[in-house]
């Protein structure tokens, strides 16, 4: 979904298939601050400044966010 235009019919119509989860992930996808800090957090991680995990987690925190664990 493009993060230019919000008020296009077919976004519209997208963000409102979402569930509640899908929506606050594509408003959090749209805010600049937001993807700021995580390409931030992913360069530290490459960089081997910061265990994946920490750094990982310290994002989460700052954001609010709530991962699903994986099986």
């Amino acid at each position: 979904m493009p993060i230019s235009d919000w008020r296009s019919q077919e976004t519209i119509e997208q963000l409102n298939r979402l569930d509640r989860p899908g929506f606050a992930a594509e408003l959090l996808r749209r805010n600049a601050d937001y993807r700021r800090d995580h390409a931030q957090t992913l360069r530290m991680i490459a960089r081997g400044g910061i265990d994946p995990d920490e750094a990982r987690s310290n994002l989460a925190r700052r954001w609010g966010l709530r991962f699903c664990l994986r099986s």
